[in-house]
């Protein structure tokens, strides 16, 4: 069975690119457009992965990953954010808070996919202390 991601980014053409080259992959990608309903999917859907935007109305990127780790169901779900926040105090912010990998935008769509396929045999083979930053 493919492994789920949920996409979620307030940016409607983001979540589309980010779902189409997963898909294109063989992952099932179930998308989320802020931070709310991106914990009401988590809880709904229980993502293998998420890929996560900062800059979202509701509730941000860090908020979601603060209430995904304070859950003893949901703290070990990998979590990639995908951002344009690249300053050095938003990437220590996502490093503390306890994201998987780090990718700021623009980026390239195979790049996350690589990162995506890391995180997962990197899960796969109890190796899971790596960490990415892009």
């Amino acid at each position: 069975m493919a492994k789920k991601i949920l996409a979620v980014d307030d940016e409607k053409h983001i979540v589309r690119l980010v779902q189409v080259n997963l898909e294109r992959a063989g992952y099932q990608v179930v998308t989320a457009f802020d931070g709310v309903e991106a914990l009401e999917k988590v809880k709904g859907e229980r993502p293998d992965m998420i890929v996560c935007d900062v800059m979202m109305p509701r509730m941000d990127g860090f908020e979601v990953l603060r209430n995904l780790k304070s859950d003893a169901s949901t703290r070990d779900i990998p979590v990639i954010m995908l951002t344009a926040k690249a300053q050095d105090a938003d990437v220590l912010r996502g490093w503390t808070s306890g994201v998987d990998c780090y990718l700021t935008k623009p980026f390239n769509p195979m790049e996350l996919l690589s990162f995506v396929k890391r995180i997962f045999k990197s899960l796969d083979s109890a190796d899971s202390g790596n960490r990415y930053v892009v």
